[in-house]
């Protein structure tokens, strides 16, 4: 009764919203796209849009189908890719989700001789996700997660990798370069500048700013951790990065990274994956990698 291209149909209609723009992301006529979801609708007993002048509102059954095909078709997709990677006897390919934006120069470090290693596995890097990380990994849009927040839930294994401490970056000429550490009231005259994520995922508000019940002057966030730095250099802002990455840029960048707080941010990135999956021989070879001495601290 429900087949897949129900499921589809549900999905790229969200998507392009239109019965016409999902035929032509379907390849199949509009036509025969409303008469295959009429019946269906016919069989179920149960309407799955409401139209409303030109534009198609979901019902509470047509969310809830909606739902279905996010979680399910993911997972269609990737058993048909392992299917044809064993018929062509390839082992597969790794996918790997981000939650950690300074970590990409550490992941170069592993993913080079990984893929020497294994010669017949390939490395995608995903780092936007329909459902957050974690969600990526139950619907198996992922196969790992590198995050520095881990939710231990059933059906999902965290190993940690490395340790790292938390800083404050200021130009080597600010005001505060010259602190042995900072104070969460000496933000409240700072522009803060991050990586675009979320506050409430952000470790310098959630363990640093909030508890002490202060908001910098400004915040603005930066994608990339090269323009970031210039824009502490040249005294636009102060930022938060691991300490590790702060020194590497030191060398190049006039940057100079500061204790958040007397004891400072002690912090851990984990490698996140399915319980069902820690028998994958290729996917334990790269959490195998990743913890050795020689990358697991960058």
């Amino acid at each position: 009764m429900l087949e897949r291209i129900h499921l589809a149909v549900v999905q790229e209609v969200e998507k392009q919203g239109s019965l016409t723009g999902a035929a032509n992301v379907l390849c199949v006529t509009q036509s025969a796209l409303s008469h295959s979801m009429k019946k269906l609708e016919q069989q179920l007993g149960t309407a799955i849009w409401l139209r409303e002048g030109r534009n198609l509102r979901l019902t509470q059954a047509g969310q809830y189908l909606l739902a279905v095909a996010n979680r399910v078709l993911p997972q269609l997709t990737l058993a048909e890719d392992k299917l044809r990677q064993f018929a062509q006897g390839e082992r597969g390919t790794l996918r790997i989700g981000m939650e950690c934006h300074p970590c990409y120069q550490w992941l170069l470090k592993i993913v080079s001789p990984y893929l020497a290693a294994c010669p017949d596995v390939d490395v995608d890097v995903k780092q936007k996700f329909q459902f957050g990380g974690i969600g990526a990994l139950f619907a198996y849009e992922i196969d790992l997660l590198v995050t520095p927040d881990p939710l231990f839930k059933p059906g999902l294994h965290f190993e940690p990798v490395f340790d790292y401490e938390q800083v404050l970056v200021v130009a080597r000429d600010h005001a505060l370069a010259q602190e042995r550490f900072v104070k969460p009231q000496q933000l409240s005259r700072e522009v803060l500048i991050t990586y675009p994520v979320a506050i409430d995922r952000l470790d310098i508000y959630n363990l640093f700013l909030m508890p002490a019940g202060i908001t910098p002057k400004r915040h603005k966030t930066i994608e990339t951790t090269d323009i970031m730095l210039q824009m502490v250099a040249s005294g636009r802002g102060v930022a938060a990065l691991p300490r590790w990455l702060a020194e590497e840029y030191a060398d190049k960048i006039d940057v100079v990274p500061l204790r958040l707080g007397r004891d400072g941010i002690a912090k851990q990135i984990f490698l996140g994956v399915r319980e069902a999956d820690l028998d994958i021989d290729y996917l334990r070879t790269f959490i195998e990698m990743a913890r050795k001495p020689a990358v697991a601290r960058p």
